[in-house]
Order: C-alpha cells, then sequence, then structure tokens
C-alpha cells in the first residue's frame, strides 16, 4: 500500500470514514445523507461495568510491564510466552466484557434495531 490520497468517493475513503466515525463516537449505518448516525448511550458510562472493565485492563497493564521486563532481564522465552499468554487473555476478557455490557444494554432497551445488533455482532466477532 502505498501513501497516495484517494480521490472523493473512492471505496477505500468510505471504510477510512467509517473508521474515524467509530473513533469520535458515532456508529455508521447506511441511513441519513451522511450515513453516520450518534452512536448509541456509551456503555463504559455504567459505573459498575466501568470499574470491572478497567480492573481488567490494569491487570493486563501489569502483566504487560512483568513481559517488558522480563524482555529487559533477558529472561527465558517459555516464561516471556507465558506471560505474553497473560496479557492476552486479560485484554481479551476486556474487550469481552465491554461487548457483553452493551449487549445487555441493548436487550434491556429492548429495542429492535437490527443495524445496532448487528454492529454489536461483528464487534464481538473481532475478538474471537
Amino acid at each position: 500500500m502505498t501513501d497516495q490520497t484517494l480521490p472523493a468517493g473512492h471505496p477505500g475513503t468510505n471504510a477510512e470514514a467509517e473508521a474515524g466515525a467509530e473513533l469520535a463516537g458515532a456508529t455508521a449505518t447506511s441511513t441519513g445523507a451522511t450515513g453516520l448516525e450518534p452512536a448509541p448511550e456509551n456503555v463504559l458510562s455504567n459505573p459498575a461495568a466501568q470499574k470491572k472493565i478497567v480492573n481488567r485492563l490494569r491487570r493486563a497493564q501489569g502483566q504487560l510491564g512483568a513481559v517488558i521486563s522480563a524482555v529487559e532481564d533477558g529472561s527465558h522465552c517459555r516464561d516471556v510466552v507465558h506471560q505474553l499468554s497473560a496479557v492476552t487473555k486479560a485484554l481479551d476478557r476486556a474487550g469481552f466484557l465491554v461487548i457483553s455490557t452493551a449487549l445487555r444494554e441493548c436487550l434491556d432497551d429492548e429495542t429492535e434495531d437490527r443495524a445496532q445488533v448487528d454492529e454489536l455482532e461483528k464487534l464481538f466477532l473481532t475478538l474471537a
């Protein structure tokens, strides 16, 4: 891939716009003139869920620090890989918790917004 700028309307620009919109807090959909709608309520605004997610991420952060120290100290590769596995699992669990919280919120609202359910399913599958 080169660093060329794509013309407006090029298929590659739409994916980049959607990714940027998701980072900015909007969900890409097929409705509306711009194709973007505001994202549903932020799942991480739930204090109990936020605390669980942050705790898992902090655990992963500590484990990653241990991996870095192990590499710097010249530890055996088996130990480094074992610690990397722990970091990966901790991050996966945090991601699954984010998605499961979003699904729970979606179901609690009893919405029949199929696009929202499909988007959550896509997010879930990215972790698989």
